[in-house]
């Protein structure tokens, strides 16, 4: 049984690290200048990423089936790791000291919880 916890937990993480990289596609897509306004809505990016965002929602529901409901918040907090490191290289934003710092207590916090 504890094997199918972990399992679940992992399709979670995975889960939450597709959601981070579909807002990272949003967020080039809204970097970028459409000649028509409807085609900031519509366009491949933006389809994709909330193509994404679907399977995501999918793929949550069936791990949440097998996985305690207390554990998803501390699950989900890893997508802020995600995003800064997505972000650090498809975005180029820098981690600077304070989000390191940030990103070092999620990760204690997940372990301690999780362990």
């Amino acid at each position: 049984m504890k094997d199918n916890i972990i399992l679940y937990g992992v399709f979670y993480l995975v889960s939450v690290f597709l959601a981070s990289v579909s807002q990272i596609v949003l967020k080039k897509s809204a970097g970028i200048k459409y000649k028509r306004k409807i085609d900031e809505y519509i366009n491949k990016n933006v389809i994709l990423a909330y193509l994404i965002f679907f399977s995501c929602t999918l793929f949550t529901v069936i791990a949440l089936k097998k996985i305690p409901l207390s554990l998803a918040p501390i699950l989900e907090s890893t997508g802020y790791i995600y995003i800064a490191i997505l972000s650090a290289i498809f975005i180029k934003e820098k981690i600077t000291k304070k989000r390191l710092l940030g990103i070092s207590l999620i990760i204690i916090g997940v372990l301690i919880s999780v362990l």
